[in-house]
């Protein structure tokens, strides 16, 4: 279920300082790029999965003080879903010009450093600075310089069906992936749940995750988001409906790659 999908990312601004001014020419290039989508197999069948919820249907009803007996509670249906989590990955890279202050040490008889057209007078000291080193004393030079730096920021996100960002709990490959996919959803398209972020909002999250906080002042800058890959990845979940005392309804959800009750 591969398709098309139109984005638009910052690729490249620039800020120059004019006076006290401050002008921002920003350049955006259209991309398109494919949605990968994955089936997980399942571990277990239907059969296996009644069988966990035989055992834990008491769960959805238990409080602290109470819990019924299993013959209290009925066992009405069971139905699979496949279930959307959506996972981003991209990397972003940036370079600018900063300015910084770099302390050097000089001899107590130099009174200034000369570096190409800046000069720059040596830290005047402290009465106390002087009883304490003395006259010999090393002296200290601020020299106000620009910095040219170069970030490169690289990593992924994976959500969850609510769009709930989490940490990616399976493995992928060719053992534990469906060989149609497509054709396996399309078959299913009634228990299919899509994902409930939307693919930009996603993308947004991960660009504000790679992109660290700047420093107010810099020039230069230019920056450049690379999306490597956006997948919709489909988990196989098992819904029991389950009625309990005073005909109170209550779910149980078996997570059938991991043969885990959710």
């Amino acid at each position: 279920m591969s398709s098309g999908y139109k984005f638009y990312y910052l690729i490249s601004s620039r800020i120059r300082l004019i006076g006290t001014s401050v002008y921002l020419a920003v350049s955006l290039t259209q991309s398109n790029y494919d949605v990968k989508t994955v089936v997980l197999k399942k571990s277990i069948e239907e059969e296996d999965a009644s069988e966990m919820v035989e055992e834990k249907k008491t769960t959805p009803f238990k409080s602290l003080l109470s819990r019924p007996k299993k013959e209290e509670v009925h066992f009405h249906s069971l139905k699979l879903y496949y279930e959307c989590m959506l996972k981003v990955s991209g990397k972003y890279v940036a370079d600018y010009f900063r300015k910084a202050t770099h302390t050097i040490s000089v001899d107590s008889n130099v009174h200034e450093v000369v570096l190409g057209d800046g000069i720059f007078p040596v830290r005047s000291k402290s009465k106390l600075e002087k009883a304490f080193v003395g006259k010999r004393g090393k002296n200290k030079v601020d020299m106000e310089l620009e910095e040219h730096v170069f970030v490169e920021e690289e990593d992924e996100l994976t959500f969850d069906h609510h769009g709930r960002e989490i940490e990616f709990p399976f493995k992928i490959n060719s053992k534990t992936v469906e060989n149609y996919p497509e054709e396996l959803l399309k078959e299913n398209s009634s228990t299919v749940k899509k994902p409930e972020i939307a693919h930009d909002t996603a993308i947004d999250n991960l660009q504000t995750l790679l992109k660290k906080p700047m420093e107010a002042d810099v020039r230069n800058l230019n920056e450049e988001f690379i999306l490597h890959d956006i997948s919709e990845i489909y988990v196989p979940i098992f819904e029991a409906r389950l009625i309990g005392p005073k005909k109170k309804v209550g779910l149980l959800r078996i997570d059938a790659v991991r043969k885990k009750i959710l």
